[in-house]
C-alpha cells in the first residue's frame, strides 16, 4: 500500500526576485522579515506565502502576508462582528490536492493541520483515516478537485464519509478550485450537467456546507441541496493592484467574452471604477476560441483582463493579441485558478502578457513557472471565511 502522508513545508528559501530591482512598470511593496520560535516568514506587507514548500524558478513572483497585519480588504467596517477564535471544537484537515495552501490557511488560523492518513492502494483504491478524535467537531476539509480530478474528488467523497462516521457535528467541505463547474448547463442535446451531478455526490456523501472560491457561474451554487458560502477572490488580486502606480485615466478592464461581463464589470468598479471593454468570442469546440470582434475603446491604455480561471490559456492570449492590434500599451491577466493545461505555458510565456497574475486555489507546479507569473495567496481570505462560518458570523461582509 503506497502512503501519501503529509508532512509539513521545509525552512523558508528566500527566492531570488526578493533580493533584485524589477524594471516592471510597478513599484514593489516593502519587504521585511520576521523569526518566530515556532516557524519563519518572509514578509512582504500586505500580501502571504508562508513557508515556500520549493524555491522558485525562473522570476515568478510570490507576494507573502504579514503575519502580524490583516490585509486591506478585512479593515475597519468589514470586521463588524468579532468572531471567538479560542474554541477548540474546529479541526481543519487537508486533503493532498493542495496541502501547501491548507498548510497557510492553518497557520492564519493559529492552527495546526488535523492528522490523517491518506493512502492509495496498489489498485488505485482510496484510503483514508483519521488519526485524531472529531466526535462533535466542527471539521472543515480542504481539498479542492483540480487535476487529476477524479481522484481528488474521491478522496474529497471519501473524507467527508470518514468525518460522519467518526460523529463528526458539522462537516464543510472546503473546495478552493471546484472542478467540473464549467458542466453547468445544456448547450447541445444529450450533455450532461456534471456540476449538479458532483454537487450531488458531495451531499450524498455528508457534507453539511461547501466553501467554494470564485464558481465558474453563480447558478452552480443552487445545484447543491445544502448551503454554499461562496468566496470571492478579487480582493486579493484587486489588494495587489492597488500596490501599483497606474493611472486610473490608463487603466481599461477587459472581459475575455461576452459570459465574463458581470464579473469584470465588478472588479472595475472596485479598480478606480476603470472603463470596461468586451471582446467578442465565438466558440467551435471545447478548449479552442477565436476571437472575432472588440468592444470598447483600449487604444494608448493598460488592459486587465479578468477572468475566473486560465486552462489552455487560447482566450486570454487571443484577446491579448486582439488587444494590442487595437493599440493597448500592455496586457496583464487576472484570474483565480491557475489550471494551466498544455500548451498554457507557451502561450502565456510568449510575450503578449506583461504579468500573469494568479492565486493559489490550486497548486502551480515549479515547472510551470515563468517570469511574467505572480501568485498570490488566499489563505488568509479562506482563513477568515472559515472563522465565520464557525462561528455564524457574517460572510458577505467581508466583500463589501
Amino acid at each position: 500500500m503506497a502512503s501519501l502522508a503529509l508532512t509539513s513545508p521545509p525552512s523558508v528559501k528566500i527566492p531570488s526576485y526578493l533580493s533584485s530591482s524589477s524594471s516592471s512598470l510597478f513599484s514593489r511593496s516593502s519587504i521585511s522579515f520576521r523569526t518566530t520560535e515556532s516557524r519563519s516568514r518572509i514578509c512582504v506587507s500586505g500580501y502571504a506565502k508562508c513557508n515556500l514548500p520549493k524555491a522558485l524558478n525562473g522570476n515568478a513572483r510570490v507576494p507573502i502576508i504579514n503575519e502580524t497585519t490583516i490585509p486591506k480588504f478585512f479593515d475597519s467596517s468589514r470586521l463588524e462582528k468579532s468572531v471567538s477564535r479560542n474554541n477548540t471544537k474546529l479541526k481543519l484537515f487537508s486533503g493532498t490536492a493542495n496541502p501547501a495552501l491548507s498548510q497557510e490557511i492553518a497557520w492564519y488560523m493559529g492552527l495546526e493541520l488535523g492528522k490523517v492518513s491518506i493512502k492509495r492502494f496498489a489498485d488505485g483504491e482510496i484510503y483514508v483515516q483519521l488519526k485524531e478524535s472529531v466526535r462533535g467537531c466542527d471539521v472543515f476539509l480542504v481539498q479542492p478537485t483540480c487535476t487529476p480530478t477524479n481522484e481528488n474528488l474521491m478522496e474529497l467523497l471519501i473524507m467527508v464519509d470518514a468525518c460522519r462516521r467518526a460523529s463528526a457535528k458539522k462537516v464543510t467541505a472546503v473546495i478552493p478550485y471546484f472542478g467540473y463547474a464549467r458542466a453547468d448547463r445544456k448547450t447541445q442535446g444529450r450533455e450532461s450537467i456534471a456540476a449538479k451531478l458532483v454537487a450531488n455526490l458531495i451531499t450524498e456523501a455528508g457534507a453539511d456546507r461547501v466553501l467554494a472560491c470564485d464558481l465558474h457561474s453563480g447558478q452552480s451554487m443552487g445545484y447543491f441541496d445544502i448551503p454554499v458560502d461562496h468566496v470571492y477572490c478579487q480582493p486579493v488580486i484587486l489588494d495587489y493592484l492597488a500596490s501599483k502606480s497606474i493611472s486610473s485615466e490608463d487603466l481599461v478592464v477587459v472581459s475575455p467574452d461576452v459570459g465574463g461581463v458581470a464579473r469584470a464589470r465588478a472588479f472595475a468598479k472596485k479598480l478606480s471604477d476603470a472603463p470596461l471593454a468586451i471582446v467578442d468570442k465565438r466558440r467551435h469546440g471545447h478548449n479552442v476560441a477565436e476571437v472575432m470582434n472588440l468592444i470598447g475603446d483600449v487604444k494608448g491604455k493598460v488592459a486587465v483582463m479578468v477572468d475566473d480561471m486560465i486552462d489552455t490559456a487560447g482566450t486570454i492570449v487571443k484577446g491579448a493579441a486582439l488587444l494590442h492590434e487595437e493599440g493597448a500599451r500592455e496586457v496583464y491577466a487576472c484570474c483565480t485558478h491557475a489550471v494551466f493545461s498544455p500548451p498554457a505555458i507557451e502561450r502565456l510565456s510568449s510575450g503578449l502578457l506583461q504579468e500573469v497574475i494568479v492565486t493559489n486555489t490550486l497548486p502551480v507546479a515549479e515547472k510551470n513557472y515563468f517570469p511574467q507569473l505572480t501568485i498570490l495567496s488566499v489563505a488568509n481570505l479562506l482563513g477568515e471565511t472559515i472563522w465565520r462560518v464557525h462561528d455564524d458570523s457574517s460572510v458577505s461582509s467581508i466583500f463589501l
